[in-house]
């Protein structure tokens, strides 16, 4: 923990964390799942044969009884007043549970803010993904580790070559959050590199960090260029990507995986299953069209590929860096977006108005349950990931990351044994301000 965090904690008088248990099974989203997760079960079974992975039927029962007493909780006692309360258990599920979502948020952020970005300036490199590869990473996750590599090694690379040092004798560091989603909960998978923005110069002494001036557009479309160029030949090498007279495709994916429909019909907005089967997805257009088509300029586009490097925090704007932090970080589905009218139709806002107008989705609660199933990452995957000087083996990280330093420099009476990471009610007393959707403190175990 961050000694300013520490001493904010210290500061706070008791009686401003005040605990409220949530009630999930109030929401709407918590009732859709609740009267509609047999049908879905029972439809892609009939579709498919098999039904869905039991990672994502796991997903679904787990939150429903995320937060419901009935399933278990904690009695906590105030040993000086006697005054109990009841925490409910929580699912700790990375799908689409907004109060789970929330907490793996603001922990996530705290713990990269404190212990992990040394004090330097970031910049937040974005990179996207045409429709086909959004597929093909669903389908196989494991493709993202190379990708990675590849990414990294271009940008650190330019990096390098602006401070006119090698990889011999400097390096820099970068935290990457593979998000699955957009605003439409649809599947849509892409990258967010908080990268230090600079290099690292390793000598006989203490590290020195040489910053670097902003990329031009020129530059931005230059690298990628070579991220699109690398990204193909390994594809096509490994089998997955095909190359025929001059064209390149997708090669199939697994018949036999139920999630493929529904994977590749989120990516595409479009109903995988039901009377809708390969129809978009209706929308709403409530604000006037616009016709502008400005876009950043430190923003590269290509053959389906974008790449954003337009967002920086400077070495003394942790706050700001903190909002980044848990803006990459957010949960997938916000309570606060869903609604239903009165035909029973899931009325989904989006969080900024489409160029056409467009700013709530109408879904059937059958189709809105095939996007969540599509959201559910498979098991065993990391969505963060630490490159460079940040990697957790790097020779560097014990010299530069804040959480190290600031260990060995705690005052001698501090408990040994102290948690590492923050409580619930901890983290929130202190971070809450930032973000408004995490307000109030949420149950957890």
């Amino acid at each position: 923990m961050g000694l300013e965090r520490k001493a904010l904690l210290r500061a706070a008088p008791a009686h401003t964390v005040h605990y409220e248990r949530r009630r999930p099974e109030e929401t709407i989203l918590h009732g859709l799942v609740r009267e509609h997760l047999e049908t879905f079960l029972a439809q892609v079974e009939a579709r498919t044969g098999t039904g869905v992975p039991g990672f994502v039927k796991d997903e679904f029962e787990a939150f429903l009884e995320c937060g419901v007493l009935a399933h278990g909780f904690l009695r906590v006692r105030c040993a000086e007043c006697a005054h109990e309360k009841l925490v409910a258990f929580s699912c700790k599920r990375r799908g689409f549970c907004p109060s789970c979502g929330a907490r793996r948020m603001a922990e996530s952020a705290a713990y990269l803010v404190d212990r992990v970005i040394p004090r330097v300036p970031v910049r937040q490199w974005v990179l996207s993904f045409p429709i086909a590869l959004r597929i093909l990473f669903a389908a196989q996750p494991e493709l993202l580790t190379p990708v990675l590599r590849i990414v990294h090694r271009v940008i650190a690379r330019f990096l390098l070559g602006q401070a006119g040092l090698g990889r011999a004798t400097a390096d820099t560091g970068a935290v990457t959050l593979i998000q699955r989603f957009g605003s439409a909960a649809n599947l849509n998978i892409h990258l967010h590199c908080l990268v230090l923005d600079g290099v690292y110069r390793r000598g006989g002494g203490e590290p020195v960090f040489r910053q670097a001036r902003a990329p031009t557009r020129d530059e931005l479309q230059e690298l990628l260029g070579k991220i699109i160029t690398r990204l193909l030949k390994r594809l096509t090498r490994s089998g997955h990507l095909l190359e025929e007279e001059g064209m390149t495709y997708l090669a199939d994916l697994d018949p036999a995986d139920p999630l493929t429909p529904l994977q590749a019909a989120s990516c595409t907005y479009r109903i995988a299953l039901g009377p809708r089967a390969g129809q978009k997805v209706l929308g709403l257009r409530t604000v006037p069209g616009r016709d502008d088509k400005a876009t950043s300029a430190l923003c590269a586009q290509a053959h389906g590929f974008s790449l954003h490097a337009g967002v920086r925090c400077g070495a003394d704007q942790r706050k700001q860096l903190e909002r980044l932090c848990r803006y990459i970080t957010r949960p997938a589905i916000a309570n606060a977006r869903l609604g239903c009218n009165g035909k029973g139709e899931v009325v989904l806002q989006l969080k900024s108005p489409r160029r056409d107008g467009t700013t709530h989705l109408r879904l059937s609660p059958l189709e809105f349950m095939q996007r969540l199933a599509a959201l559910v990452p498979r098991p065993r995957l990391h969505l963060i990931r630490f490159h460079g000087v940040l990697a957790p083996h790097a020779g560097l990280r014990a010299v530069i990351v804040p959480g190290t330093l600031e260990k060995a420099s705690e005052p001698a009476h501090e408990p040994a044994h102290a948690a590492a990471r923050l409580s619930w009610a901890r983290l929130l007393s202190a971070c809450s301000t930032s973000t408004s959707s995490i307000a109030r403190p949420v149950a957890a175990r």
